[in-house]
């Protein structure tokens, strides 16, 4: 996993979810992701449900990532609504950001 370019939003999303169910510790793993999904340009290509996933699978790994928590806050945070967002994943967030002690205001307030 030298280069994750090839893998879409939805395959980054898939291989966080299938660490954290199995409850695979692999902190190499989940900063590689962490680190590359930070380092992309936008997220624009993140739906809600990659974006939940991936916060979920983080909080549920007890894996901790700042920054990565702070690029996908302030991509929701300029979203102009969050219509596309399901119920669950809005409540996945909202959970992942309260179990890592992720403090964000202004997304809480979005949310």
């Amino acid at each position: 996993l030298d280069n994750l370019d090839a893998f879409n939003p939805q395959n980054l999303a898939n291989i966080s979810w299938a660490y954290a169910t199995a409850k695979e510790s692999h902190p190499w793993l989940f900063k590689k992701l962490a680190d590359h999904i930070i380092s992309l340009d936008n997220l624009d290509a993140f739906n809600p449900q990659s974006l939940s996933n991936i916060s979920w699978a983080y909080a549920t790994a007890k894996e901790s990532h700042p920054k990565l928590f702070d690029r996908f806050s302030s991509h929701i945070i300029r979203l102009d609504n969050l219509d596309e967002f399901k119920p669950q994943e809005l409540s996945n967030m909202a959970w992942a950001y309260a179990t890592r002690n992720e403090s964000h205001p202004q997304l809480f307030k979005k949310l």
